[in-house]
């Protein structure tokens, strides 16, 4: 058995892994680069495969190829519903003669992402339901059973995915949170991962973005709580109220409007990507507080709404993209007075969110408030959890599935290093059952312990 790190192991982002086994080929994941892509529809009106390389926004698993491997791909197995993790599936998935699963969630995004330019997906989509299975067929016969196994993050419908193999369970958990509170959805399915720990996890590959960090990473109810008492323990009531969040976090969308009902408040969404995902989770029926929702993305339809918004501010609670400053989002243009909502000394504007550390994002926000701050607007920051699992997350979850190997993923060498060395405090020895990888490497898993 060999892994294959093919992107997410230099950076945060663009994520992809292979897992060869005897002339078989399976993909975890195929992510963007964000931060690759901020303006890149200015820049290229439809973007190609060619463009997208070009940026650098793309997996290069052109490596693949290098490798004789591309024609061993049986599968293209996707976690969950963010770009990167999904969003290049349109720009790469032609390229092998295989499947793209994911659950019912991800392959509504993923159809939607497709619809946003016109492309079209010559494989075939399949959605596996949360905890089910599906056999993969590989070679002469063999087959190989997947699993999609809840579990909670900051979008819904997110999975661990377990491989079946000869040689043991390979575990992929990019991206994970062990929450047991979630606002949406059930909590991790724990009685699974315990049953495939005794069957035998030969390799756990896992997100270790927040590895450094000291901590386990709070219930999405906390976050819940830090809205209620923003938006309840705040002098609010002649105010314009407007938040901004990460389009896919179904949760939150969830909370906010419950609470903009609690003030007598009509909820607005605003913008093509809070749209996007909303309506995928309606139409898996997921999102039946959007009944409770106006939901506004046409460039007339947003200048009329905000124009009767601008009238009675205090019958409103706004919902909009651009929390990390982005060029174009609703919130960046209102700070530019681009659009007929006018702010004024005490609305509230509140970041249910956390700037992505990237040199792009840190200047786009820092510019974004700067222009807020002219209007004398009350700002609450970071209303927020994430949903990515901290050091102490890892150290249970390594707990829980007892893998033989364990892989960090998910982020450039000092995080991944910092997963690394929590394994070894857990009894791993470096080289031998924790791997520490980078883009482009392999590593041949052998039963050491």
């Amino acid at each position: 058995m060999k892994i294959h790190a093919i992107g997410g192991y230099n950076e945060v982002g663009k994520n992809m892994t292979a897992l060869e086994i005897a002339n078989d080929v399976i993909l975890f994941d195929a992510g963007l680069f964000l931060p690759a892509i901020i303006g890149v529809e200015e820049r290229e009106k439809i973007p190609t495969e060619k463009g997208m390389r070009a940026l650098g926004a793309l997996p290069d698993d052109i490596y693949l190829d290098k490798k004789n491997l591309r024609d061993k791909v049986r599968a293209i197995l996707v976690s969950h519903a963010h770009l990167d993790h999904v969003g290049g599936i349109p720009f790469v998935s032609h390229r092998y003669n295989s499947e793209v699963l994911g659950t019912p969630y991800t392959i509504e995004v993923l159809k939607a992402l497709m619809q946003d330019h016109n492309q079209k997906l010559s494989n075939k989509m399949r959605s596996v339901n949360l905890n089910s299975s599906y056999f993969i067929k590989g070679e002469g016969g063999k087959k190989y059973r997947v699993e999609f196994i809840n579990m909670t993050h900051s979008t819904i419908q997110s999975a661990i995915i377990a491989v079946h193999t000869p040689e043991g369970v390979v575990l992929y958990a990019n991206d994970y949170k062990l929450d047991n509170s979630p606002t949406i959805g059930d909590k991790p399915n724990y009685p699974r991962l315990i049953e495939l720990s005794k069957i035998g996890v030969k390799a756990l590959i896992v997100d270790c973005l927040y590895a450094p960090d000291d901590r386990k990473t709070p219930s999405e109810k906390i976050a819940k709580g830090l809205l209620e008492d923003v938006l309840f323990t705040t002098d609010n009531r002649n105010s314009c109220i407007v938040i901004t969040t990460f389009s896919s976090h179904i949760a939150r969308l969830k909370t906010i409007t419950e609470f903009g009902k609690r003030l007598n408040r009509e909820v607005v969404f605003f913008g093509r990507s809070l749209i996007k995902y909303v309506n995928a989770a309606k139409n898996i029926g997921m999102a039946n507080f959007s009944r409770d929702v106006t939901l506004v993305s046409y460039r007339r339809q947003v200048e009329r709404m905000f124009k009767k918004i601008n009238n009675n501010k205090s019958h409103y609670l706004v919902v909009c993209t651009g929390h990390q400053g982005e060029p174009g989002s609703i919130l960046e243009r209102i700070s530019k007075n681009q659009l007929p909502l006018k702010l004024s000394k005490e609305d509230h504007i509140i970041f249910s969110s956390k700037t992505i550390p990237t040199p792009v994002n840190e200047a786009n926000r820092e510019q974004l408030e700067k222009r807020l701050r002219r209007f004398q607007v009350r700002i609450f920051d970071n209303v927020h959890v994430s949903g990515h699992g901290g050091r102490e997350d890892l150290r249970d979850l390594i707990k829980i599935v007892k893998p033989q190997h364990v892989i960090p993923s998910h982020g450039d060498l000092k995080k991944t290093t910092a997963g690394a060395q929590l394994a070894e405090e857990m009894g791993y020895q470096l080289d031998k059952t924790v791997h520490l990888m980078s883009n482009g490497k392999s590593i041949e898993l052998k039963n050491e312990r």
